[in-house]
């Protein structure tokens, strides 16, 4: 079994598989080497280690494989790239020929399957400079330590376009992003059971076929594995038109709050402080933003000012002494001391930034949005008129487009869809006709827009006794179905399974010869099993918070969530907007 998705997790596990795959295997003592990424490469490693790490690995200098470089003929190169044929051709360009070889030798590792026209143009071309050609099947992102991203965010239009032309297209991404899942459960060393949301597309019952397929043939030509069998775990894959209000809503924990309002771009977040700009990196080697990145702001606000103030009283304590050893002591803290103040800094001016958003518009928004998405206010209280909540907003003049579209698409979606007429006049009264593709093409995913639905809504879990703030009522679809999947409730003709159920997700306590028999089955599955999810067209960063959640609560079963791409609200209504439109042919497809 892999390890358990602990110690920065997935991140760790992709690293240690990357280091006995590829470091360990092209290692000789004292020798270095230089290290060639393409663009998917860079984004994994950056990922998972850094530079210090490649240094103990023998690697000296990283190089982008797309840049002219000069020759290092004295030293061996290590090409970890995609089997792209833009990738295949720069590195035919570093060995065009003996005389212009660029480096000693090379050693490439594909992170998949390298198709058979692209090997036979490496074989034929260079084959005397290659010491080593692996596929070592690492082909996504481990964004955290439970959350995996395939990196394809043009796959959202080729799977809910409407345009026949891009069939050939679809087709392709599904295939692509099928040979990327069975990566990720073969990195965790698992052979899931394949089970999807069969209504209202048709998107994750073919991605789910696919998936099916290509892990029977992995674990067929695997030699060195030993799972040949399903393993305890579930794959679900779903499509994103499952749950659009969350979103779509206003979410006040910490880490979505702060996506969705200020300009965070590649996790990294722009601050002042003493009048100078400053940038910080969210990510997990901060321990202080794991600890409160899933937390609501309001909680957020009144942790970091007092831990700010226990760092300086423990500073204090020990400036108080003049001791030559209470000086040593000080000495060696206040590097610690430095780090600690700084993280508690940038988290502070984050809240900050955040709450100089929330304060003059979206505190108001966010009541009106929590009585939309529930169909009830702060008292339970069932919401009568939806469109009474709804106007308030349209008519204040201070919220910006983004927002009002945001609110009229959650009254759409608490009604289960409107008129015509009715859809016609929102647009015209907002002054919204250039983005009224933002609401009208949520049809594409499956979402009732116009005309309403005849199907009523599905059912909620009851949460009325869980504590809440008032403006943070809404829990996310995805957790009712990762709750319900690890307590066998999920309804298997709406989940159906592709392949035979394993037997301790099935409630049937079969159990294989082979395994010890267990008193109780429930034990059994959830001793090291992992629910593997796969939302085809995006995640919020509130439906990862949910994972990380279910996981606390049920200990033994770890929740791995993924998607195409991490989705904020207004990058969604973007792409939403462009679903209708003819798309440049973006190649995201592996090449034949």
């Amino acid at each position: 079994m892999a390890p358990p998705v602990t110690e920065r997790g997935l991140k760790s596990v992709v690293w240690q598989k990357i280091k006995a795959t590829v470091f360990d295997d092209c290692k000789k003592e004292g020798e270095w080497k230089i290290m060639l990424l393409d663009e998917f490469t860079t984004k994994l490693l950056a990922s998972c280690c850094k530079m210090t790490d490649l240094l103990a690995e023998g690697i000296t200098v990283v190089e982008n494989i797309y840049r002219n470089r000069e020759p290092v003929r004295q030293m061996k190169a290590l090409y970890f790239i995609s089997p792209t044929s833009k990738s295949v051709e720069c590195f035919l360009r570093d060995f065009a020929s003996k005389s212009e070889n660029k480096y000693k030798a090379a050693y490439i590792y594909f992170t998949d399957f390298c198709p058979d026209s692209l090997f036979n143009k490496i074989k034929t071309s260079c084959s005397k400079s290659i010491r080593r050609c692996k596929e070592i099947n690492i082909s996504f992102i481990p964004l955290e330590s439970q959350v995996y991203t395939l990196d394809v965010p043009d796959a959202f239009y080729y799977c809910y376009s409407p345009d026949p032309s891009n069939a050939n297209g679809k087709d392709a991404v599904m295939e692509a992003m099928a040979e990327q899942i069975v990566t990720v459960c073969a990195t965790l060393d698992e052979n899931p059971g394949v089970r999807y949301k069969s209504k209202p597309l048709d998107n994750a019952s073919k991605l789910a076929q696919l998936v099916e397929k290509k892990l029977e043939n992995y674990y067929k030509i695997d030699e060195k594995s030993l799972i040949k069998g399903k393993t305890h775990s579930q794959l679900i894959i779903i499509d994103r038109g499952f749950d659009p209000v969350s979103t779509v809503l206003h979410e006040l924990t910490f880490q979505a709050m702060a996506y969705d309002l200020l300009p965070i771009e590649n996790d990294t977040y722009k601050y002042k402080t003493d009048g100078k700009e400053k940038e910080a990196v969210l990510e997990e080697d901060d321990d202080l933003w794991v600890r409160i990145r899933h937390r609501h702001i309001a909680v957020v606000l009144e942790e970091i000012p007092k831990l700010m103030k226990e760092i300086s009283s423990t500073k204090k304590a020990t400036e108080g002494k003049t001791s030559l050893s209470a000086l040593a002591q000080l000495m060696k803290k206040m590097p610690h001391f430095r780090k600690q103040i700084t993280k508690q800094v940038v988290h502070l001016n984050l809240a900050e930034d955040c709450m100089n958003k929330f304060k003059p518009n979206i505190e108001k928004l966010c009541k009106s949005e929590q009585d939309l998405a529930l169909g009830t206010d702060a008292e339970g209280q069932k919401v009568k008129d939806s469109m009474r909540v709804l106007l308030p907003v349209l008519l204040n003049k201070n919220h910006d487009n983004y927002d009002k579209i945001r609110a009229i698409l959650l009254y759409i979606f608490s009604i289960n869809g409107t008129t015509e007429e009715n859809l016609d006049r929102l647009i015209q009264n907002v002054k919204i006709e250039n983005e009224s593709d933002m609401i009208r093409n949520w049809s594409y995913l499956g979402v009732p827009i116009v005309p309403p639905s005849q199907q009523g809504k599905p059912l909620r879990k009851d949460r009325s006794t869980e504590e809440t703030f008032q403006l943070s009522r809404w829990t996310p679809f995805i957790k009712d179905i990762l709750e319900d999947a690890i307590d066998n409730r999920l309804d298997s003709k709406e989940w159906p399974y592709c392949s035979q159920c394993p037997a301790v997700w099935n409630g049937s306590g079969a159990v294989s010869a082979r395994q010890k028999p267990r008193a109780n089955y429930l034990e059994d599955r959830k001793n090291g099993s992992k629910l593997i999810v796969f939302v085809i067209g995006g995640i919020t960063y509130s439906e990862m918070r949910c994972a990380y959640e279910v996981s606390q609560a049920h200990k033994s079963c770890e929740v791995i969530i993924g998607s195409t791409h991490i989705l904020t609200p207004r990058k969604l209504l973007d792409d939403i907007k462009m679903l209708n439109k003819p798309k440049d042919k973006v190649s995201l497809i592996k090449d034949e």
